[in-house]
């Protein structure tokens, strides 16, 4: 049987006039988008258009909370005082698309932490409590995407969410199978070419090479191409076509 993986993207990440790649574009390739929430990026406007272009395109949505840094665009740890915090956020902001994307006359289908979040809760059990607990008490139903083998991944499944791993194609892992930070020269993947022969390995071998060159162990339901650089769209259509070409399907996360 061949295998079948989803290819979501991180979109609606824009705010007020100011617009960050090219979402209609990628709409066009990807068959999942994560839709900022209005922390990292994204407001009203933003996340009701998003959801109606992904309704046209039948492209499944979900949300993308962060941490509440729009300075920032998400990418420093910002954690309040506690968990309890975390998942208000993680509440506020799933329920913000939710709204918007019934306006638009779209459902909201999984939940994907977005940046600095995403990164500490794939290592500190506390915070990927507090997003499953979070998602868990917006919507049972709703998809929570993870980190694979991570303590975001060992949340989801103890709260009962059902969990969708994910890989990468535009980044670099490191030995341990977390990603390179950005900071890091090679953390993001900006061939195209480079990055589809990655992600066919991922799907077919279950294996990607670190930044070292060793293999790292990965499994994985879902990839995220990011949308917010200049060969994004470019690199999701190289992408969808090598899965394509290996006999991998390229399909939406099925509903909860």
């Amino acid at each position: 049987m061949a295998p079948t993986i989803d290819l979501n993207c991180d979109m609606g990440e824009g705010f007020g006039p100011w617009k960050m790649g090219d979402d209609a574009g990628m709409l066009d390739i990807v068959t999942s988008a994560n839709v900022a929430c209005g922390f990292h990026a994204g407001d009203p406007l933003i996340m009701t258009e998003t959801a109606r272009l992904a309704r046209e395109k039948g492209v499944r949505i979900g949300a993308h909370p962060g941490f509440n840094d729009l300075w920032g665009f998400g990418r420093r740890v910002i954690r309040g005082d506690g968990p309890q915090d975390i998942e208000r956020m993680i509440a506020y902001q799933v329920g913000a698309l939710q709204g918007c994307a019934a306006l638009a006359g779209h459902r909201v289908g999984h939940v994907k932490a977005h940046g600095a979040l995403y990164n500490v809760a794939a290592v500190e059990p506390e915070v990927a409590g507090a997003i499953a607990r979070a998602v868990k008490a917006v919507d049972p139903a709703l998809v929570l995407v993870v980190p694979p083998f991570s303590a975001m991944e060992r949340a989801g499944r103890d709260a009962g969410l059902r969990v969708a791993r994910e890989a990468f194609a535009d980044r670099s892992y490191e030995e341990d199978g977390t990603l390179t930070p950005r900071s890091q020269p090679g953390a993001v993947i900006h061939d195209p070419d480079e990055a589809a022969a990655r992600v066919v390995r991922m799907v077919l071998d279950g294996a990607v090479a670190s930044r070292t060159g060793r293999p790292v162990p990965i499994a994985a339901e879902t990839v995220c191409v990011h949308g917010d650089t200049p060969s994004a769209v470019a690199m999701a259509r190289k992408v969808r076509a090598a899965l394509e070409a290996a006999g991998v399907t390229v399909a939406p996360l099925a509903p909860a």
